[in-house]
């Protein structure tokens, strides 16, 4: 059984990106285009996640939308609740200011900022348990990909998870399959590999939940409107997680409408 009635998800991950007036500009954009060719939010759910001092700003201009535009943390702190943590942005903060989903585990913040497994499943504990949707992120290196380790590493990122997040609470996990190679490279997997990633992951969640053929997993990793259709097409990529294209309006719009109107 595969994904393919699962509604698809397009996420813009824009990353320590834009400058204020640019964020400003590039929602309006947005705005006007899914106002100009509507794209129906029962065919695929979009959401944007901007730099956290964007955040209300962003979620208020989108709300002005003609169609839900949800409004992503790209991350939040492994300390739940308020305190002395300076910097630290938590899970509930996120929800009492109507943030509802939040990116965990990518791997920028693995591998950049030191995330550990353990650090990771706090975060994805908190997250749930404040009542935020989780986007959890995983994917393989080059060299672990070359060294024929792909499938176990991506299989084990989703096992790590499992100790943390309950049986009633996996319909509030999305996963998004980025291949660290293909992050920001301009290299994207070829359909045929991301499908038969997507379809690993599938099974791997099927094991543990049984949500998990109706979960949606998204592909990420240079993303981009050329190779959307195509990877649309595969039956177990059930959207996108979407990084420099974002940043284009009409780019992460047109990638938008390919997986609308593919699935």
């Amino acid at each position: 059984m595969s994904g393919s009635a699962i509604t698809p998800w397009v996420v813009g991950n824009w990353k320590m990106n834009p400058m204020r007036a640019d964020a400003k500009q590039l929602v309006q954009e947005l705005k006007q285009l899914l106002q100009d060719h509507v794209i129906d939010e029962s065919q695929c759910h979009i959401g944007v996640a901007p730099i956290s001092l964007a955040l209300s700003n962003v979620q208020a201009q989108l709300s002005a939308g003609n169609r839900t535009v949800y409004t992503v943390a790209q991350d939040l702190s492994r300390i739940a609740g308020t305190g002395a943590y300076t910097g630290e942005i938590s899970a509930e903060l996120l929800k009492d200011s109507g943030i509802d989903f939040v990116l965990v585990g990518h791997s920028e913040r693995r591998e950049i900022f030191g995330d550990s497994p353990a650090i990771v499943n706090e975060k994805v504990k908190n997250a749930i348990d404040a009542g935020l949707t989780v986007i959890y992120c995983v994917g393989e290196s080059l060299e672990q990909r070359e060294n024929g380790q792909a499938e176990q590493t991506v299989l084990q990122q989703i096992c790590d998870i499992a100790s943390v997040v309950q049986a009633d609470q996996w319909e509030r996990v999305v996963v998004a399959y980025e291949p660290i190679w293909a992050i920001g490279t301009g290299k994207t997997a070829s359909p045929a590999d991301a499908q038969a990633m997507h379809a690993k992951i599938r099974e791997g969640l099927s094991q543990i939940t049984p949500m998990g053929q109706s979960m949606a997993i998204l592909y990420g990793g240079s993303v981009k409107p050329e190779n959307a259709v195509e990877l649309a097409a595969c039956p177990d990529i059930n959207g996108a997680l979407v990084g420099g294209a974002s940043l284009n309006a009409e780019s992460f719009y047109k990638i938008a409408h390919a997986f609308a109107n593919t699935k």
